[in-house]
């Protein structure tokens, strides 16, 4: 028998299903409106994806390790409407805002993951509750009614842009930072020991803490790492679409529909910093066309709906497939 029969088949590299789907919907993008393939046109595409990919490669984190965080939305809109009263149109006041908002943001995360973890509170239960509190801190902050405005030094991030760059012509600051976010998530869970056991206590916790996983400690930091992102949200919103006391809202339910898109399964154990990415930029870009074919909110709140409940039953489909 040949050397060609016995030798074993090599297996064809697996394509996350979101990156054809992605492809589609550019292709789809590109035909409605030619000029989208102009550096005008994605690059602007991409300021405006930047907000929900990197909140959804943070929630990914809490996904993987088997939970929830409901509360993000509400904190993006807390660090909104926080800049704005605490810079008080000061423009140097940025400079100690923004530290104090990714402080509040770690400070979120860890109280949620705090909770889930000590208390005992259903993640689920734990984030909604903090969600609730959120809102409410943010009414009763800015009354309701947001005073003064963000300076153009916190606005920087989210609506600035680097001109006379070869080839594209323009890079928005708000899509460098989206690299640099995304890509040390992505290197934190994919090529560091945390990610592996933020994976293991996901898959199984009980056996994960045998094996001497800090199960605890790894799933607070999970949450934090939710949080941290939700704030870099908040000030890249902030920037570009200015003060709202709804700023946020809807993030959350976006964030997980963009991590299980990417394949990230609800009852954790498998999830994708990369492949979140790619979720988040097909919902953006699903937006996009219902809004080229100008179709109102509420459509678009249906289709995000039935495209979560998709998702999530391809992925039990292709789990019971695997046999995972």
């Amino acid at each position: 028998m040949s050397d060609s029969a016995t030798a074993p088949k090599r297996r064809l590299p697996q394509i996350n299903p979101v990156w054809v789907l992605l492809t589609v919907l550019v292709v789809a993008i590109i035909f409605m409106n030619p000029r989208f393939i102009e550096p005008t046109g994605y690059m602007n595409f991409l300021k405006r994806a930047a907000p929900l990919a990197i909140l959804a490669a943070g929630q990914v984190y809490v996904i993987t390790s088997g939970g929830f965080d409901l509360s993000v939305g509400s904190l993006i809109t807390l660090v909104v409407v926080g800049s704005s009263m605490l810079t008080n149109n000061d423009p140097t006041a940025t400079y100690w805002v923004i530290p104090l908002m990714l402080a509040m943001g770690l400070s979120v995360g860890a109280v949620n993951g705090l909770v889930v973890c000590f208390l005992r509170v259903p993640s689920l239960i734990a984030t909604l509750g903090m969600m609730i509190t959120l809102n409410g801190l943010a009414f009763l902050w800015s009354g309701g009614a947001p005073r003064g405005y963000l300076p153009d030094t916190f606005r920087f991030f989210g609506r600035e842009l680097i001109r006379d760059v070869p080839l594209v012509r323009f890079i928005p600051v708000s899509v460098i930072v989206l690299v640099v976010v995304v890509g040390l998530l992505a290197w934190l869970m994919h090529r560091t020991n945390l990610g592996r056991q933020v994976h293991a206590i996901g898959d199984n916790p009980v056996a994960a803490r045998l094996a001497g996983v800090a199960v605890n400690r790894v799933r607070i930091t999970a949450f934090m790492l939710s949080g941290l992102s939700a704030a870099i949200a908040g000030i890249l919103l902030g920037g570009f679409a200015g003060v709202s006391t709804d700023v946020g809202s809807g993030y959350e339910l976006q964030a997980i529909t963009a991590a299980v898109l990417g394949g990230a399964q609800l009852l954790g154990g498998r999830g994708s910093v990369p492949a979140a990415l790619g979720g988040a930029l097909a919902l953006t870009a699903i937006f996009t066309l219902l809004n080229f074919l100008g179709l109102p909110q509420p459509v678009r709140q249906v289709v995000q709906g039935l495209i979560l409940i998709a998702a999530v039953a391809f992925a039990m489909h292709r789990r019971r497939q695997t046999g995972t």
